[in-house]
């Protein structure tokens, strides 16, 4: 397909704290757990699924760039062509490209996010990226439902939510092309829609339930010349994209290697070059779009405006696409992972419908629920109960716990009597006895003294 990948792996993330954390920088976000999986690992699997197997992943800092790259070293190597790139701290996504800009040698780039968890095949972006002849695609979603559950039934729940409003998009009748964005500030603020698209088009669709998934395709030498011209453009949500669809009907691109025609007619270069400019653009699309037909002269002469596409590709509702970009959604992913969106986990479920790894040892009177993971030489005691939740390797639990919509990553210990709702519990740490957490999230390394009781708490050791 002659695609390059960049994943975008990040770094650290403040959104994450303490999961994440700033400056130990122990576990950066392209290595969270999801299901006992780095989260960046479905992205890669993903890839490899779609034949997409030339990859540069872009970790932002030094301690993340070394951590990634031993972990991918050790796990893809042999199946992907990957260069772990190491990128500055805070350059933004766009910076990230810039940074390994002198990488990109392949017609067309598939940028995506590292922190994405989907089943929605990467190749079919990029198949209606190269279809449409497109400088830009970019992977809308249905805007995810989140929210944890409580100890009963989480169905009647998920049913009485609505989801959220990510972004405010403009398509065309075909909803194929992409001709207004509005994202973050931008909601704020008065909708100003361009008069040339509105007439070029005849009607336009607004909608603001679909999620720019962080998954892009780029014709690279429109990219290449954007970011070199545009230095101040740092994201490629807020600057890149909104700069392309701003601008496709008065493109300052180079397309195919040829400089568009100027829009002043006395200006227009050959009859022979736009003769040739006419027949190349109709030969890479495959139907004529309403910018060729914009682009065109009186009664269909050769063309004297500048065009450029910007187009979606919109994933079905049965799909499945998610960004670790929040404490909430890394809850509600794991949570997914092991229940409606099992096929994603990569694990064989029992006949309970759950995961324990052989390895693991329950005592007496210990029931693990269904969807529910128990890792890798994890241990519990007499008399506990796991109700959908995620229990990583090497865990030791002792009697008389309750852990529910939980995440508990490696080598915690829980001590007897505790109960854990709707939190998170970080590697490393200690619950003492009787402990209460719910709506918690627990750093690393961190321990939680004999009977304390919290709600909606962040814990966690003080960074120097």
């Amino acid at each position: 397909m002659n695609f390059q990948v960049v994943v975008l792996a990040g770094g650290t993330s403040k959104e994450l704290v303490p999961l994440v954390p700033l400056v130990s920088k122990e576990l950066p976000k392209a290595l969270l757990p999801v299901a006992n999986r780095p989260v960046i690992s479905y992205v890669l699997e993903l890839l490899e699924l779609s034949n997409l197997k030339d990859i540069i992943v872009a970790v932002e800092g030094k301690e993340a760039h070394h951590c990634v790259e031993h972990w991918i070293l050790e796990a893809y190597m042999d199946r992907l062509r990957i260069k772990v790139e190491r990128v500055p701290d805070d350059v933004g996504t766009a910076g990230a490209l810039r940074a390994v800009a002198h990488l990109l040698t392949a017609k067309d780039i598939l940028v995506v996010s590292g922190d994405i968890v989907s089943d929605v095949p990467p190749g079919a972006v990029a198949a209606a990226h190269r279809r449409h002849d497109a400088v830009v695609t970019t992977m809308l979603c249905p805007a995810p439902v989140s929210g944890p559950s409580d100890s009963g039934s989480s169905i009647a729940k998920d049913k009485a939510k609505k989801p959220g409003h990510y972004n405010r998009i403009g398509l065309d009748p075909t909803r194929q092309f992409l001709l207004y964005i509005a994202t973050g500030a931008e909601l704020e603020k008065d909708m100003r829609i361009q008069k040339s698209i509105l007439c070029a088009v005849g009607q336009m669709e607004i909608q603001s339930d679909l999620m720019d998934a962080h998954l892009y395709a780029f014709k690279r030498s429109v990219l290449q010349e954007i970011l070199n011209q545009k230095d101040k453009f740092q994201s490629l949500k807020q600057d890149v994209l909104p700069y392309l669809v701003r601008t496709q009907l008065s493109s300052e691109v180079v397309l195919n290697g040829v400089q568009q025609p100027e829009e002043n007619g006395n200006e227009m270069a050959s009859y022979q070059n736009n003769q040739e400019l006419l027949s190349q653009v109709l030969s890479n699309s495959s139907t004529t779009s309403f910018h060729e037909l914009y682009a065109l002269g009186p009664k269909g002469s050769i063309p004297v405006r500048r065009t450029h596409k910007c187009c979606v590709y919109i994933a079905s509702n049965s799909k499945y696409c998610m960004r670790l970009d929040s404490i909430q959604a890394f809850s509600d992913i794991n949570r997914d992972v092991i229940g409606d969106a099992s096929h994603l986990s990569g694990y064989s479920f029992s006949a309970h419908n759950n995961i324990i790894h052989p390895s693991a040892e329950l005592g007496s009177k210990t029931t693990v629920g269904s969807h529910c993971m128990l890792g890798e030489a994890s241990i519990m005691g007499d008399k506990c109960s796991v109700k959908r939740s995620v229990i990583g390797r090497h865990c030791r639990i002792g009697s008389n716990v309750k852990v529910v919509n939980s995440v508990v990553m490696n080598h915690v210990t829980i001590a007897d009597g505790c109960t854990i709702q709707n939190s998170v519990i970080c590697s490393n740490v200690q619950l003492q006895e009787r402990v209460v957490l719910k709506d918690c999230q627990v750093g690393a390394n961190f321990v939680v003294t004999t009977g304390s009781e919290c709600k909606g708490e962040a814990l966690a050791k003080k960074e120097k």
